[in-house]
């Protein structure tokens, strides 16, 4: 449930963030184009003809005296044998604005023209001919940019938060039937569980008093056999079901770790024995760690039990426990059937098996890992698995 919860919340937030990035971007740009484009105008000004008696002209002199441009700060530079010989300023002038030194490095360095860069160049200029240059202070204009740039960005993180409250709404509306729904199965089963626990009691205690004789004995047998495979699902079921609640953190307690994984691996060596497997173990001393020992050796069985199931014969299993940074790592390695690819999530799901043809034989129901899984969340850590030249690899990490 938390993953559909992730994947629906993370699809909505994207999908918003996208549209609201795209048009703060769109803004911005059109923002940029507009300012360049009227400076462009602005700088070739003195290039577009002007009717007067049906004939076009080159702007005289007296006129540029005159002439006003109300959005920049524009200057007119007339030249004379490449010296300057007179500055005209169009409109409002900036008296920090050093037209005269801006002039001679142009024409010093025989440029002709250019705007630049609006939110960092101080001024654009066109070089006209051999006796005019037109000067534009865009000061103005990089705080202008840049402010609408704030503003945007500023934009941009309300957006964002506001998105992401949007979003977490969405998301519960949305993945409220899943839940109830995803509810009602989990009490479905635990009820049906607990339902099931007395009368199976009473089939096994019976079972046990049976007489047994030549005619009966294999059906009592079969009682005896059936009756604990189901008690052993329903066992795994009432685990899941409480585990999947959550727990309280309060009740855990500072256990030494490294203890707790080393007693499991040496209970677990005479089974490993029976199917010709050595288990080996390189376990770091003294890991103190806030848990519940119950519930971490119960994990450690798990993980070391699928080791061993699907370990060839004559193999070992490599248990190693260590401290990485605040990080507590688990990696138990075994030599055996591989994990398919595609199966690395897969196999932690409830009755999940990869191979869909094998029976449900050595009671396992395909709950033991997802058991593994939901105390490893519990204990706010991760478990993944993998496969890799033949190995296979089960990773934890708790956080101290």
């Amino acid at each position: 449930m938390k993953k559909l919860s992730k994947k629906v919340f993370l699809s909505i937030f994207s999908i918003l963030s996208f549209f609201l990035v795209f048009s703060i971007i769109v803004y911005n740009i059109q923002t940029y184009r507009k300012e360049y484009i009227n400076i462009y105008k602005s700088l070739d000004f003195i290039n577009r003809p002007i009717p007067r008696d049906n004939s076009n002209f080159i702007v005289a002199d007296k006129e540029l005296d005159n002439m006003m441009i109300v959005d920049y700060e524009v200057y007119t530079v007339k030249l004379k044998n490449n010296s300057i010989y007179k500055i005209i300023g169009h409109g409002v002038v900036s008296s920090n604005f050093d037209v005269e030194s801006i002039a001679k490095t142009i024409i010093n360095n025989e440029l002709n023209f250019k705007i630049g860069n609006l939110y960092t160049n101080r001024y654009a200029y066109n070089h006209v001919n051999q006796d005019t240059i037109v000067i534009i202070n865009t000061q103005t204009i990089n705080s202008k940019l840049i402010f609408s740039l704030i503003k945007s960005l500023l934009l941009l993180l309300g957006g964002e938060i506001s998105i992401y409250f949007i979003s977490r709404l969405m998301t519960k509306w949305i993945t409220k039937p899943a839940e109830e729904s995803f509810e009602k199965q989990k009490n479905f089963i635990a009820d049906a569980s607990h339902e099931l626990k007395t009368p199976l009691a009473v089939i096994m205690a019976s079972s046990d008093e049976l007489k047994s004789d030549k005619k009966n004995s294999k059906y009592v047998e079969n009682i005896k056999f059936e009756s604990e495979r189901m008690n052993k699902l329903i066992t795994s079921l009432l685990d899941l079901s409480k585990l999947e609640n959550g727990v309280t953190m309060s009740n855990y307690k500072d256990e030494d770790f490294s203890k707790i994984v080393e007693k499991i691996c040496l209970t677990f060596e005479g089974i490993a024995f029976e199917n010709s497997i050595i288990i080996e173990s390189n376990i770091e001393k003294d890991i103190s760690f806030k848990c519940s020992k119950d519930e971490i050796e119960k994990l450690i069985s798990i993980i070391l039990d699928n080791a061993i199931k699907h370990s060839y014969k004559d193999s070992k299993i490599l248990v190693n426990v260590y401290k990485d940074k605040n990080n507590i790592c688990v990696d138990i390695i075994n030599s055996g059937d591989p994990i398919k690819s595609g199966d690395e999530e897969k196999i932690f799901e409830r009755f999940y098996r990869a191979d869909k043809s094998r029976k449900r034989d050595a009671n396992r129901y395909g709950l033991g890992l997802a058991i593994a899984k939901n105390i490893v969340i519990n204990h706010k850590g991760t478990i993944s698995a993998s496969s890799s030249s033949g190995k296979t690899t089960f990773k934890i990490n708790f956080k101290k």
